[in-house]
Order: C-alpha cells, then structure tokens, then sequence
C-alpha cells in the first residue's frame, strides 16, 4: 500500500508548488496534519466493513469543504475565513485541500481495490488502472475505461474500475493486517511500509530534496527588483 510517507512526500511537492512565499513550517505542519487523517479510518475497520479507503478516502467530504471556502471567500461579502484566519491561512486551507485530494485519495486511487470515492452517496470502490497509447496496428488505445455495448439489446455499460463494495473489499492494513472473515494464524504480522516501490521512494527523496531547497533558497530579490 502506499504509505503516510509516500504521500507527504507528494504533498511538500503541491505545497511547494501552491504556497509560495506562505511556504514555512507552520504551513507545512497544517498541510501534513490534513493529509494523514484520512488514515483514521483504518480504525473504523473492526466495527465497519471496509471502512479502510472508504470513510476517510471520499471525495464527498473535500468536495463539501472546497464549495463552503469557496462560497465563504469569493461569494460572500464578508469571508468569516478571512477575518478570522487571515488570507495566509486561505491560501493554506487551499493548499492543505488539494494535497489532501492528489497526493492521498488520488494516489490510493491507482494501488490495490482503489478507493470508495463517492461515498456515502454511492458504496462503490474504483481503481484506476490502465493504459492509453498509440500503436501503428490498432490505432489510439485506452483501458482505463471500459465501454461494452450489447449486441442484442444495445445496451452500453461503462466500467471505470470497479472493485467491489464495502461489503466485499477489505485492504490490508497495520490496524487489520488481514480480512476479519479470514482465518488468521497467530502471530499477526503487522506491516508499517515506507517505500515498497522505486517511484515511491523518489517521491519521498524529492519531496525532501523540495523542503531542503526551499529553505535553502536565497530569497532576497536581486538589485533593482522589490
């Protein structure tokens, strides 16, 4: 599975990128505290059925939070954030979003049964996984999607990836190392993984090398700019 380094290694990557001169630990700090949370729903697991990559990994609740920022911030007159956090900590709040959405729900997306993405408005786990390419025999070719149409009744299907419900997808993890409908041999071999693929690794050694450079970086303007 990919792990909280993993993906704090993606998010310095955004957050370099998105805050700018806003870029400093406190920032930071805010940024990581929001990435890792949605892991708490490893802990939902032993009184919820595939409560891993569903309760903590949908996009209802990232989708909520960004309209109310963005309706408090561009459509309100008075931005109750802005009052109270200033627009440093919005620009943050931005930032801590989309981290949140790209560097874990949409990198959990790619690995094992996906996530449950819509959740609780629809229980249905997707994972994306295919490839689009040109080939000089077959033309354009994409299988992240698949699209059926039947032959008899003309009825067209769309499959995204699905995987399964929470009924019947379980993901491993340190909290629930194996399916609870298993049978499991004792002891219980509990894995906290921090880098169990090459480009995974480079994530987290660039996302270092970001943070160093940052701080690193010569932020005075040069003679005659302000």
């Amino acid at each position: 599975m990919v792990s909280t380094v993993v993906h704090a290694g993606f998010a310095v990557l955004l957050a370099a990128g998105l805050l700018d001169d806003r870029f400093d630990r406190r920032a930071i700090a805010v940024l990581l505290l929001v990435l890792v949370a949605p892991e708490v729903d490893s802990f939902l697991g032993p009184f919820m059925s595939g409560a891993h990559r569903t309760v903590g990994h949908t996009l209802v609740i990232p989708g909520v939070a960004a309209l109310l920022l963005y309706y408090d911030t561009r459509v309100r007159e008075t931005s109750l954030a802005r009052d109270r956090l200033s627009a440093r900590w919005v620009a943050v709040a931005w930032a801590a979003l989309f981290a949140h959405v790209f560097a874990h729900v949409a990198l959990d997306w790619v690995h094992l049964d996906g996530v449950n993405y819509l959740w609780p408005l629809r229980d249905r786990f997707l994972r994306l996984e295919g490839e689009i390419l040109f080939s000089t025999a077959d033309g354009f070719v994409q299988t992240f999607v698949d699209l059926r149409v039947d032959s008899e009744t003309g009825a067209r299907t769309v499959d995204a990836g699905t995987t399964g419900t929470t009924e019947t997808v379980h993901i491993n993890n340190p909290v629930q190392p194996r399916d609870p409908d298993e049978a499991i041999e004792e002891p219980v071999e509990r894995i906290f993984p921090v880098a169990n693929a090459g480009w995974r690794l480079y994530l987290v050694v660039t996302g270092l090398f970001a943070l160093a450079a940052r701080r690193l970086q010569d932020r005075t303007p040069p003679e005659g700019e302000s």
